[in-house]
């Protein structure tokens, strides 16, 4: 086993995130679906057989330390790149201090490039080469999508390994461990945390656990000597103004992105529908929440001018569960096109906000009793049920100038349909029947 990579006479000086790095697979924390047993890439780095891999996920999942514990198990030295800050010229000293490890000592070398999608197509070309050969082991760690930023000859030259955040547990556990370990991590000041603010620091990182431990960290420096406690107050001062969570490519905003999307569809624009859920997906957003928001779009923005865009929606939505990814993710785009090119009506979104708004504010109005139920004989002496035309008595299954809101609300109206799509149908059928309505109620009575 390579020595010098995780041990250093200044371990006080280093982060508590790069003091707490796994040292051993089994102190590794997630990646279970490709670290688990008999998983491919366990059974490779156990074995001591290193392959060129592309390590895909989001910050703070074990990338850098898988490149290592591969280089640890293989009894390689480890060389790692930024490409951030790294351009030709570095690649090529790092590729021959490869060379002159091998030459003198028969030592082998990974290459571990932080950040790869960095490098332009013509740096990640010089990688090539010395790949082919076998001068290095070449890992490559992304945040992004390898399909579209890294070059096909170097992704058909190792295999992509899919990272995935860590859930609330798993950094939980990353936090209990760097506050109980007296050697790298805070246990030697006992400072004491409780469950609850353990989990509050884990869900505020999105699933990155060296911002955790980071967060924890800055924290634990802000526990006074005397009481040892870490407090929701230093906590939450801490977590204050904390980053965006993560989400896609370009660093914009989730909501940015779904309201995006919801936009394009209301302005009737398919291409910029698809363009949008296309980037939703590739940064990682799950499906089955763009489903949720293509059926409430649907329903707000679409409605009764095509009422077909809401099952379409569902059906979507169902398509999703079903298949999953990347198949499921189709149906979301033939949704999506669908409701962009739908005519489009917020009359009911409109008509239903109007009515929740009396319903809150009128108080409880009472129904009229024409309107009751009279299921007793003492409700109907009360005249519940009395004086009530049932519809299907009435010519054309319409009691005309019928009643039906409280005595308060006689004369408000909240839907008032567009003459758009089906809803112009719906509109026509509602100015008729009003017409009824006016007719019946100024017609003097007979007697």
């Amino acid at each position: 086993m390579q020595k010098g990579l995780f041990d250093s006479a200044a371990d006080a000086a280093r982060p508590l995130a790069d003091r707490m790095r796994p040292r051993t697979l089994g102190e590794f924390i997630g990646q279970e679906h490709i670290l688990g047993p008999g998983k491919p890439l366990r059974a490779a780095i156990e074995g001591g057989r290193a392959h060129s891999m592309i390590l895909w996920g989001p910050p703070g999942t074990g990338k850098t330390t898988l490149g290592r514990l591969v280089a640890i198990h293989s009894n390689a030295c480890f060389l790692s790149l930024s490409a951030v800050l790294s351009g030709v010229k570095d690649i090529r000293e790092v590729i021959a201090e490869a060379r002159r490890r091998r030459a003198e000592h028969g030592e082998e070398c990974v290459l571990f490039v932080d950040e790869a999608h960095r490098f332009n197509k013509s740096q990640q070309d010089a990688f090539l080469p010395h790949v082919e050969n076998g001068t290095v082991t070449f890992i490559g760690a992304t945040t992004e999508n390898p399909s579209f930023e890294l070059n096909n000859a170097l992704l058909s030259r190792a295999r992509t390994y899919v990272l995935e955040a860590l859930d609330g547990n798993a950094i939980v556990t990353v936090i209990d461990r760097a506050l109980a370990d007296a050697e790298r991590g805070l246990g030697a000041r006992r400072i004491e945390m409780a469950p609850e603010l353990r989990r509050l620091l884990a869900g505020a990182v999105d699933g990155d656990a060296r911002r955790a431990l980071n967060l924890l960290e800055i924290a634990a420096d802000l526990v006074s000597d005397e009481s040892r406690i870490l407090t929701e107050e230093v906590l939450l001062r801490v977590l204050e103004g904390g980053s965006a969570r993560r989400f896609d490519k370009g660093g914009d905003a989730f909501y940015d992105q779904i309201s995006a999307l919801h936009k394009s569809i209301r302005g009737s624009n398919p291409d910029a529908a698809l363009y949008w859920l296309a980037r939703m997906l590739d940064g990682g957003c799950d499906p089955r929440y763009v489903a949720r928001r293509l059926v409430r779009i649907a329903s707000e923005d679409i409605g009764n001018a095509d009422p077909r865009a809401l099952t379409l929606g569902l059906d979507a939505w169902e398509v999703q569960e079903r298949l999953g990814s990347p198949e499921g993710e189709l149906a979301l785009g033939h949704a999506a096109v669908y409701m962009a090119c739908a005519p489009k009506s917020d009359a009911v979104y409109t008509a239903f906000g109007a009515a929740m708004r009396d319903a809150r504010e009128q108080g409880s109005l009472e129904v009229p009793k024409h309107l009751r139920n009279a299921p007793t004989r003492l409700l109907e002496s009360l005249g519940h049920g009395e004086g009530y035309r049932h519809a299907h008595d009435e010519p054309g299954a319409y009691a005309a100038g019928e009643r039906y809101l409280p005595d308060a609300l006689q004369q408000r109206r909240y839907y008032e349909p567009t003459g758009r799509g089906l809803e112009g149908r719906i509109a026509e059928k509602l100015r008729e029947l009003r017409a009824r309505d006016e007719t019946a109620r100024t017609k003097p009575r007979s007697g």
